[in-house]
């Protein structure tokens, strides 16, 4: 990643999710503003949120999404599998885990839907989409290039040690497995993680030591 890029880390709402602002070029881009959208926009008045990208539809990843677009104006993306439930997501996540609480509301419609392949871009950084179902049929990850290389955001599909739970609505372990099988391969072992919740990690050492990520895996993950 460019000297002159920055990432800067929220820990928002009820279960503790990472928001990163990935700054380049007085460009800002914002991923998973799960709560307390209006303090995110606040805190990034020195420069010009640009973009806003949900790496999946949870309310602790888009229920800070609408505050912050108003504060910004700024438009704001979710994958096309995604896309019909987070507008939803309050209302589906209580149904999911039995509570929903905190600075947060259901986002409007998205400005972008995304698919693989798609390029997000911000400054002299691009992100490629990766589909990476399994947590939610839409889950991505953001793969760092340009300015970027060497970064990637993966919301709850790869935590350290761990992947997304696939219990909730819309979950598939078996998808997962094959989502985890094929980042291993598309992203080299040197990249930093950043996840959607707890520390980042490298691929490399979740290739090494993620047991969700071993030849053969099959146990259902209860993290996330």
């Amino acid at each position: 990643m460019a000297d002159k890029d920055e990432i800067r880390l929220f820990v928002v709402g009820d279960i503790q999710t990472n928001c990163y602002a990935y700054v380049s070029a007085g460009e800002c881009l914002v991923v998973d503003p799960g709560a307390s959208g209006a303090r995110i926009a606040e805190a990034l008045a020195d420069v010009q949120v640009t973009q806003i990208v949900a790496t999946h539809r949870h309310h602790d990843h888009v229920g800070g999404v609408r505050a912050l677009v108003e504060a910004t104006g700024a438009p704001w993306a979710i994958s096309a599998d995604d896309a019909e439930l987070a507008v939803r997501s309050l209302e589906v996540s209580s149904h999911d885990l039995s509570f929903v609480i905190g600075d947060l509301s259901n986002p409007p419609e998205p400005d972008r839907l995304l698919v693989e392949g798609d390029v997000v871009e911000v400054g002299t950084a691009r992100f490629e989409v990766l589909a990476a179902p399994g947590h939610t049929p839409g889950g991505i990850v953001l793969l760092g290039h340009g300015s970027a290389e060497g970064v990637a955001f993966v919301g709850d599909t790869i935590f350290a040690g761990g992947c997304g739970r696939c219990d909730l609505l819309g979950g598939d372990w078996s998808a997962m497995a094959r989502t985890l099988a094929r980042l291993s391969r598309l992203i080299d072992p040197t990249v930093t993680l950043l996840c959607g919740h707890g520390p980042g990690t490298t691929m490399g050492h979740e290739i090494a030591t993620n047991p969700y990520m071993q030849p053969g895996a099959e146990r259902e993950s209860a993290a996330g």
